[in-house]
Order: structure tokens, then sequence, then C-alpha cells
């Protein structure tokens, strides 16, 4: 499976363009991540605790958005994006989303 954000793929022609697919999760942080989190905040610099969380959520999203263009019939997603929007404190949605297409080398 090809993934890429541009909209085009080198080397390769778009023979069906198969429509918008999505991976979706929903995360929220815990009660030790916040602790190690806010110390790490107060010392400055990366806040690995919470780089780590950002890290998981998309992968999880970008396995979805896998899933879904397979499930299409997909061997490529071109225009690739993450979205990330806060439900409530502490709770964020990621999305993967892109266009599923079936390429063919040229």
């Amino acid at each position: 499976m090809l993934i890429v954000t541009t909209n085009d793929i080198p080397g390769h022609r778009v023979v069906r363009t198969l429509g918008l697919v999505r991976g979706i999760t929903v995360r929220s942080r815990n009660i030790v991540s916040d602790a190690i989190g806010g110390l790490q905040s107060m010392l400055g610099g990366r806040v690995g605790a919470y780089v780590k969380l950002a890290e998981v959520s998309r992968q999880e999203a970008y396995d979805h958005l896998v899933e879904h263009a397979q499930e299409m019939g997909a061997n490529a997603v071109i225009a690739m994006r993450y979205e990330a929007n806060e439900i409530m404190e502490g709770v964020t949605e990621v999305l993967a989303y892109g266009t599923a297409v079936v390429v063919e080398p040229v």
C-alpha cells in the first residue's frame, strides 16, 4: 500500500479513484502521563509523555486509514492528511484521511 501526501505518485498513474478513506481514533491522557508531562513542562523542552501519546494516536488513525483503503480495494492513498481536534479537555480525536486509488506503474 502506497500512502503519499501528494496528489500523484511519481512513476505511477491512477487508473481508478475509489473515494475518501479515513481512520479515526479518540484518545485521552491518563493521570500518569499528565503527572510526567506536567513535570517535564516545568523543566522546559520536549514533553516526551505527550509526544508518545501523539505518536500512538497518529499511528492508530493511520492503521485504520490503511484498513479502510484495503477494504475498498485500493493499493494506494493520495493526498493523505492528519487532523486533530480536542473533543473535551484531555480527550483528542485524531483523523487520518485521503483519497483511495488504484495505481499502476507507468
